[in-house]
This record gives structure tokens, sequence and C-alpha cells, in this order.
């Protein structure tokens, strides 16, 4: 067994500035199968759209996240979750007036270099 004392606050992709900590990971617990990152996004906050290679189990908390695929917007309100599979173009942004915190868990890990971002 391994006790996480506390998360990694990462640099988040987009603006506004939106704050990632990672508790599980492999910044964090040097974990590859898997990662688990709290997000807390401001109103306004959106990033450039991906197409990761990981699947991407997010939880709201608070707030709502509009996430965008295939020319389609959900809005995951807190208490839904929505999962976003490996290869999936999408785009993750919070406009309303809360923002948003929420969970994010990657399998596998999430890394800069499986993401593909677009610029």
């Amino acid at each position: 067994m391994k006790l996480i004392e506390k998360p990694t606050v990462l640099k988040a992709a987009g603006t506004p500035t939106k704050e990632i900590q990672e508790f599980i990971g492999r910044v964090n617990s040097g974990t590859t199968e898997v990662s688990m990152a709290r997000m807390r996004s401001p109103q306004g906050w959106s990033e450039p759209a991906q197409t990761p290679g990981f699947n991407e189990y997010t939880v709201v908390l608070k707030g709502a996240l509009h996430v965008t695929a295939k020319g389609r917007t959900v809005v995951v309100k807190a208490g839904q979750a929505i999962l976003v599979e490996a290869g999936e173009t999408v785009r993750y942004s919070t406009p309303e007036p809360e923002g948003a915190e929420y969970m994010a868990v990657c399998v596998p890990a999430f890394s800069p270099q499986t993401v593909h971002r677009e610029l």
C-alpha cells in the first residue's frame, strides 16, 4: 500500500488558467496504468481539441463541464459523469458562471505525449 500524501499541481492547457491536482499518475505516484486528478476550471475556461490515446472517465462534483465531440456538445452537471473513449476527438470547456470542479480518471495514465492536442 502507498499513501498519497498530497497531489502535484500541474500546468493546464487552455485559458484562463485551470488547476489540475494529480493524485495518481505518472508525475505524482509514478503510475502508468491509470491517472486520477481533480480539476478546478473557472468560468470561460476552454482548451484546444484533443484526440487522446486513453479512455477518460469524468465525474463532475460542482458546476458544469461542456464536452464537445462529433459536432455535439453534452453538458455534464454536478452528480453526472461522462466517458470519452480513446481515439475520439473531444474538446472540454466550462463557459457557465460557476465553472466546474471534477475528477478525471485516465486509462492508461494521462501523458502529454498521448493526449494529441490540436494547436
